[in-house]
């Protein structure tokens, strides 16, 4: 469930340890270690169970409003951070943070929550994981007209053919407008992939937390508009909130502190630490996780069907993914 592809490009002097002594060198090794897993289990997990999450709050909150309220609790949480760190906004680049706080959190992860009402948590994951495939097709047909090498023209083959058999599965889905909803997710998937084509840029480690702040604010700007065209509001301010289940209350609380503040940032510092091939593997584990537990706990529906298209989207996503390092 990741916003922004922010990088900062900060390390650690980890020299300057070992010239000062092996123990220092030594606590500096394991603390590295502790913090690598630690992060890379947040990655895994949280953005695996955030489709889990968005499930829980859809029984009693609608989508739109899941995820307003999801980025204004995390724009609170940026500002509080903010006050308390001044890092200040100087030399961010404010229209551009906006942008992207629309296409991956108010388009992105908006449609993703909407779509979840007639497609199963863990289908909605595995369409999600296909971002770097669209990324790749989107580059090829608009952008820098490369063609794709041959393993990763496979791989986008693959997963093309994976999502078409989910889709046409889709008809087993027992949600309301299932096809519409696909539509929605297919959607969510454009929105990221475009974003990640017409956004790029590097973010330096004392920008990150008021470029995050910034996103969080588009994507709330603009699932609060969503909220209201969607009619969601219809019964007033007291009632929606009354309508709030404890349950859905703390899925909201676990969507915006995890899922948009922490887990971010464990991404963004994995990248600045670990070789990027092997901090994308999170993309092919956040699915997992997410069918998991949408088949075990909340008993989502998995056919052969759905079973043999997501082992090709799977694959071919890890064609994609790693087509530099499988030519090395």
């Amino acid at each position: 469930d990741p916003e922004c592809y922010a990088i900062s490009w900060y390390r650690p002097n980890i020299l300057e340890s070992i010239n000062a002594g092996y123990p220092s060198a030594q606590g500096t090794i394991i603390n590295q270690q502790f913090k690598t897993i630690a992060a890379f289990a947040a990655i895994y997990l949280v953005w695996g169970t955030t489709y889990f999450a968005i499930a829980i709050a859809l029984n009693s909150v609608a989508p739109f409003t899941i995820a307003a309220l999801r980025f204004g609790l995390a724009t609170l949480i940026a500002a509080a951070l903010l006050m308390i760190q001044r890092p200040g906004l100087k030399g961010i680049p404010v229209v551009r943070s906006l942008v992207s706080g629309v296409l991956f959190g108010g388009m992105g992860n908006g449609f993703v929550i909407y779509a979840q009402q007639g497609v199963p948590s863990g289908i909605a994951a595995l369409v999600v994981t296909t971002v770097p495939v669209v990324v790749l097709l989107l580059d090829w047909l608009g952008f820098s007209k490369r063609p794709p090498g041959p393993r990763a023209a496979l791989g986008l083959l693959l997963a093309l053919i994976g999502v078409a058999a989910i889709i046409a599965e889709s008809k087993s889905f027992s949600g309301p407008t299932p096809f519409i909803s696909m539509g929605f997710l297919l959607a969510a998937v454009f929105a990221w992939s475009i974003g990640t084509l017409i956004l790029p840029g590097r973010t330096r480690a004392e920008q990150l937390l008021g470029v995050t702040f910034l996103q969080m604010i588009g994507g709330m700007s603009f699932a609060l508009v969503l909220s209201f065209v969607n009619n969601e509001w219809s019964a007033g301010l007291v009632a929606t909130f009354s309508a709030v289940s404890a349950p859905g209350f703390w899925a909201i609380v676990y969507l915006a502190v995890f899922g948009s503040i922490v887990t971010q940032n464990c991404y963004v510092w994995l990248l600045t630490h670990q070789p990027a091939p092997k901090v994308a593997t999170y993309a092919l584990v956040n699915p997992v996780v997410a069918v998991l537990l949408g088949t075990l706990v909340l008993r989502e529906p998995i056919t052969a069907t759905i079973i043999a298209g997501s082992a090709l989207v799977l694959f071919g996503v890890a064609l994609v993914l790693f087509r530099r390092f499988l030519q090395a």
